[in-house]
């Protein structure tokens, strides 16, 4: 058995996608001009630097020269440049292109990327600085003296799912920091926890979030060119349904596309997975693909809830960067080049603080401030209202994006206010609408050529978990889970996992139970996010496990 050990490190990173690797890299940069020698630790509890990262991608790249101004820009690994965008309205059978571009939806001049690829050209130049990179390491815990934060302790390993510990036991490493900073990406748990401990969302809009799932494919020469974007409405979805396909041609024949759905839906057997196998039936896509092959698949939440749900950044000790901290535009649905000014601007602030001595609240409400002077706030501002007014469904939706065009984001009615996704669900009894295997009778019987199940499809994502392990999937309170997500509403679970993670087992006795299979578990958290009456709460796993994703 291992006792603890403790490091102290002057600036610990919890994360190492593009905004804790830019938090690093900025840092290392400006301590560097000031003479300041600290030390920056970063940990990250995929198995390396990009296993767990996935996006789209199409990137605003400007935000790269800025945070590296001495690299050749066409050393970093983006793939193509957007060279065709258009939109279209899906049917069935058919589909619609909008003669104009969508406002905030134009992608000419971005790059396609595989963010993973992007991220490990960051953690290079992160270590060329002195930055400590280590991956492989889940973090779980939050340390705190006289109630505020002073770091945070690596998971506990060598205990198995019933609790017990083993013979290879060893209790997590503590990490004191005089800055700690969160980096986890959509619904950090750890972000999570700090939020609700300080109450940082008072007075802002509840978060809401959309689940994307992806597959990269390779295509026959011909099938689409490098830099060409699709991105659709319309089908599978209905018009209560928020969301819509993208499709991204890249170099060497490849091709990213995947279907992002708004977890604010209200039917509990909507299964988004299922959604984006039927969406791929269409004749625009399934002309894309023919001939082809699929290599990988994925699925990630992302936060959708725009400016009014961004939480209180920072508190002593501590601030929050990216996707945890909900910096994502609608409708453009970009967040790279955000989360990488976030991180710059949190690493401008703790330097700042660092050389002052003064890591308190009230030195760290710089972040804040620097980032309602950036182009964050630039850009997320005027489309405040925008993902708030689809909530009532499309055409409501976009009656409400249009008052907010024309009144620069104010809309006719003020802000707008958000649920949690998980109250936007109905129960069985309360769903006037025939649910979702009934809408696609006929359709969800997938060939594995064009179409996958959800086993298939997780066999592409080399998803891996240690078996012997405390369950990172944990059911809040069993007995109201029975009574209340598994009778009242079907065990929406069993559906909104994109990763089989949940099954609904009848006995012979006509008993319902869940079964939890975490090893298919891609980390996207939506069981975290859409159960209702917070039925699951996902925690860290032992680092390592999860995805291997390489291209996404």
């Amino acid at each position: 058995m291992y006792s603890a050990d403790t490091v102290s490190t002057d600036v610990l990173i919890i994360g190492g996608g593009p905004s804790g690797l830019a938090t690093s890299i900025h840092l290392a940069d400006i301590l560097k001009k000031k003479g300041i020698n600290r030390r920056i630790l970063l940990i990250e509890k995929g198995s390396s630097i990009g296993s767990h990262i996935i996006s789209g991608a199409v990137i605003k790249t400007d935000v790269f020269k800025e945070l590296l101004p001495d690299v050749d820009f066409n050393e970093i690994p983006f793939n193509a440049k957007v060279t065709k965008d258009n939109t279209i309205f899906l049917r069935e059978k058919g589909s619609i292109s909008f003669p104009f571009h969508v406002p905030y939806m134009n992608n000419i001049g971005n790059y396609t990327a595989s963010l993973g690829q992007v991220c490990r050209y960051l953690a290079k130049i992160a270590e060329q600085k002195d930055v400590e990179i280590y991956p492989g390491f889940a973090v779980d815990e939050i340390l705190y003296s006289d109630g505020k934060v002073i770091g945070a302790k690596t998971k506990d390993t060598g205990i198995d799912h019933h609790g017990h510990k083993l013979d290879n036991f060893q209790e997590g490493t503590r990490i004191e920091a005089k800055i700690t900073i969160f980096a986890e990406g959509t619904r950090g748990s750890l972000a999570k926890m700090l939020i609700k401990k300080y109450d940082l969302e008072n007075g802002r809009n509840k978060q809401i979030y959309s689940l994307g799932c992806k597959e990269l494919w390779s295509v026959p020469e011909g099938n689409i060119k490098p830099g060409q974007v699709i991105h659709t409405m319309g089908y599978p979805l209905d018009m209560d349904e928020f969301g819509g396909g993208f499709i991204y041609g890249l170099n060497d024949n490849k091709v990213a596309l995947g279907l992002v759905i708004g977890l604010d839906y209200k039917d509990p057997s909507f299964d988004a997975h299922d959604a984006f196998q039927i969406w791929k039936t269409n004749p625009v896509i399934s002309k894309i693909l023919k001939g082809g092959r699929i290599i990988e698949y994925g699925a990630k939440t992302l936060p959708e809830g725009g400016y009014y749900a961004i939480p209180k950044l920072f508190t002593d000790n501590a601030m929050i960067v990216g996707d945890s901290a909900g910096f994502v535009t609608m409708p453009a649905l970009k967040g790279v080049h955000l989360a990488i000014k976030s991180g710059m601007l949190a690493a401008q602030t703790a330097a700042d603080a660092l050389e002052k001595n003064d890591t308190s609240a009230s030195s760290l409400q710089q972040y804040e401030m620097l980032v309602k002077n950036s182009f964050i706030y630039k850009e997320m501002y005027p489309m405040r209202n925008v993902r708030q007014g689809f909530a009532k469904g499309l055409i409501p939706g976009i009656f409400h994006f249009a008052t907010q065009i024309i009144t620069g984001g104010a809309g006719f009615f003020g802000r707008l206010r958000t649920h949690s996704d998980s109250e936007a669900t109905l129960k069985l009894s309360e769903l006037r609408k025939k649910p979702f295997k009934e809408r696609f009778k006929g359709k969800l019987e997938f060939d594995k050529v064009l179409t996958f199940d959800k086993v298939t499809d997780v066999y592409y994502s080399k998803v891996s978990h240690d078996e012997q392990q405390v369950g990172h999937l944990q059911i809040n309170n069993q007995t109201s889970f029975e009574t209340v997500n598994i009778k009242l509403y079907g065990a929406p679970c069993q559906f909104f996992c994109s990763a089989e993670v949940y099954e609904l087992h009848n006995s012979k006795t006509g008993h319902q139970e869940l079964r939890i299979h975490a090893e298919n578990c891609l980390h996207c958290k939506t069981c975290d996010i859409k159960s209702p009456s917070d039925g699951v709460t996902w925690v860290v796993p032992n680092g390592g496990n999860g995805p291997e994703y390489e291209n996404m």
